[in-house]
């Protein structure tokens, strides 16, 4: 099998652009019709495993390394999945609208409300 043709699987460090770094095992998927890069961050110390995709523009350069140095790459990056940020959000417009005040003018104590009779329950 040519390099063309052969599948692509290895442990990386990505640099992206806007300075940002990921390491993790990359593949090849295509998604929606296009080839995505996923990187399957694997766990660290600090938060599970997660899997991100990026498009080749927003790629700069794809380091190869073996799978120790890009775990121990992940550990020192500490990227994070997009959902975290999200529930973040989430939950800030939440209080909001339950406390009808913008986070710099409630007190931390709002931060404690009871979900259980939320929307969500």
């Amino acid at each position: 099998m040519d390099n063309n043709t052969a599948k692509f699987e290895q442990w990386c460090i990505v640099e992206l652009f806007g300075h940002q770094r990921i390491a993790g095992k990359c593949t090849e998927q295509n998604i929606a019709g296009t080839n995505m890069l996923r990187v399957d961050v694997p766990e660290t110390k600090n938060q599970p495993a997660f899997t991100k995709y990026y498009g080749s523009a927003a790629i700069y350069a794809i380091n190869p390394v073996d799978e120790a140095t890009a775990r121990i790459a992940a550990d020192s990056i500490q990227a994070a999945p997009v959902t975290i940020w999200q529930a973040e959000a989430f939950a800030e417009k939440l209080r909001e609208k339950m406390t009808g005040l913008p986070a710099a003018n409630r007190s931390d104590e709002i931060d404690d409300i009871d979900m259980e009779d939320g929307p969500f329950s």
